[in-house]
């Protein structure tokens, strides 16, 4: 089959110059395409690497970085603890504190990951049912798509405290960010049924799947309308991937991982927590440790005897961002341009559909399958996936829909990803497999259990 003539946005292209007030890098600094890809020479390259989403991608020098850090710890713990760590991760939250417009550093925490997170803010709620600050029934409302260990997360904490769960029920194809606003209203209705609070609001930035952009700005806002005590933002896909500035999403606590579109070694993850009376003295790390009571940051940064590199690197990452025309923000906007023109080329070719408008995907795309490969399940998209991945080289996800009465909707989406070190080749090689699956006619019943 022939390829299509699609050009993936440059480097250095005109588009790149507006994304920042930065000067502009001398050609000397700017890395080149063959410098990107020794800095990804890592991955295998016998697959199509398009699921970044997932686990995200750390640049060779990075991981460089991380293991002089290591040798560092080993060569002298002693002095490591006392003199350096703490310094260093400071550092690392000083710069987040920056990119993400925080007021102070010390509304910054890393932790491990945004499940972790999770389990820090899902934890102080649960106390306050415990302890009787907030009545048995109260609510949690989150969306239906949040990601499902955040699910099991508040089932661990919250209901088992005597709190009830509201799930925001989306639609998917999603077709105006208005469809999503109008779902939230429902579910806070519910919520405060019978005299009922809605003390916590769990709000995806980046659904993971099906990956959808949320209007986070919108939905926190209608919480403050609603009198609902305090917001959570999960934007495990956030920082790298959207805008994320605490001052204008206005979140009482907003996660998102380092290690996904951020470039860092996995795994770490910053959380913000705004400065309030709510939240000064009741946000603990999940494991208890010396720093216990020395507020959150503290607490995070010394949680005993481990590997703390990965949170140590950030000056590194942010060296390695500005190595790029717009830095982050540059990066942040080719991928979205490219994840977009992939995704349509791949609908095109498959004679479907994307499951979101383009204003509401971020570096990752859906696209829905075509139906006859006879996707009936989520077991089904597990096998397809190992298929492709062990016949065909490509790995990517797949998300089942469950089949309704409407018309033209797929019941198998892939999720694609666009990082820096992917190539239109990736995709065209995940084009002709399905094309070829299509051709056979192979259906997913045809794979063993």
């Amino acid at each position: 089959m022939a390829k299509p003539n699609h050009k993936i946005h440059a480097l250095n292209g005109d588009s790149a110059a507006t994304v920042t007030k930065k000067p502009k890098l001398s050609p000397s600094k700017i890395i080149t395409d063959a410098e990107i890809q020794s800095e990804f020479s890592h991955h295998d390259t016998s697959v199509a690497r398009i699921n970044n989403g997932s686990f995200g991608s750390c640049p060779k020098s990075i991981i460089s970085a991380q293991h002089q850090w290591q040798l560092q710890f080993l060569k002298q713990p002693d002095n490591f603890y006392f003199n350096i760590l703490k310094p260093g991760i400071l550092k690392s939250r000083s710069i987040i504190k920056t990119l993400i417009n925080a007021d102070h550093v010390n509304e910054v925490s890393l932790v491990d990951n945004a499940t972790t997170a999770a389990a820090i803010v899902l934890q102080k709620i649960a106390r306050s049912f415990a302890e009787g600050r907030y009545d048995k029934g109260d609510a949690v409302v989150m969306l239906h798509y949040a990601y499902g260990a955040v699910k099991k997360s508040v089932e661990a904490y919250v209901i088992r405290a005597g709190g009830q769960v509201i799930e925001v029920q989306l639609p998917f194809p999603v077709k105006s960010k208005e469809e999503i606003v109008t779902e939230f209203r429902k579910a806070l209705e519910i919520g405060k049924t019978n005299g009922k609070k809605v003390r916590l609001a769990v709000i995806d930035h980046v659904t993971s799947m099906p990956s959808v952009v949320i209007p986070v700005k919108e939905l926190v806002k209608i919480c403050r309308e609603e009198n609902v005590d305090q917001v959570f933002v999960d934007a495990a896909h956030g920082i790298g991937c959207v805008d994320v500035d605490m001052k204008e999403i206005g979140a009482d606590f907003y996660t998102s991982n380092l290690h996904k579109w951020f470039f860092c070694p996995p795994s770490v993850a910053f959380l913000y927590c705004k400065k309030s009376d709510h939240n000064e003295n009741d946000l603990h790390h999940p494991v208890v440790s010396h720093e216990y009571g020395n507020g959150l940051a503290i607490e995070s940064a010394w949680i005993g005897t481990r590997d703390y590199s990965a949170q140590l690197v950030v000056p590194s990452v942010l060296e390695f961002l500005d190595r790029f025309p717009g830095g982050i923000e540059g990066i942040k906007k080719r991928n979205h341009e490219n994840v977009v023109e992939m995704g349509k080329m791949l609908a095109e070719a498959w004679g479907t559909h994307l499951g979101c408008p383009p204003e509401m995907c971020g570096s990752l795309v859906m696209i829905g399958l075509p139906d006859c490969l006879g996707i009936s399940s989520e077991s089904d998209t597990l096998k397809l996936r190992t298929h492709l991945r062990e016949n065909f080289g490509v790995e990517v996800p797949f998300y089942f829909r469950a089949p309704k009465d409407e018309v033209d909707c797929a019941t198998g989406y892939a999720r694609i990803s666009y990082q820096v070190y992917n190539k239109v080749a990736d995709y065209y090689k995940f084009r002709d497999a399905i094309n070829k699956l299509v051709t056979d006619g192979f259906t997913c019943a045809s794979l063993p259990n």
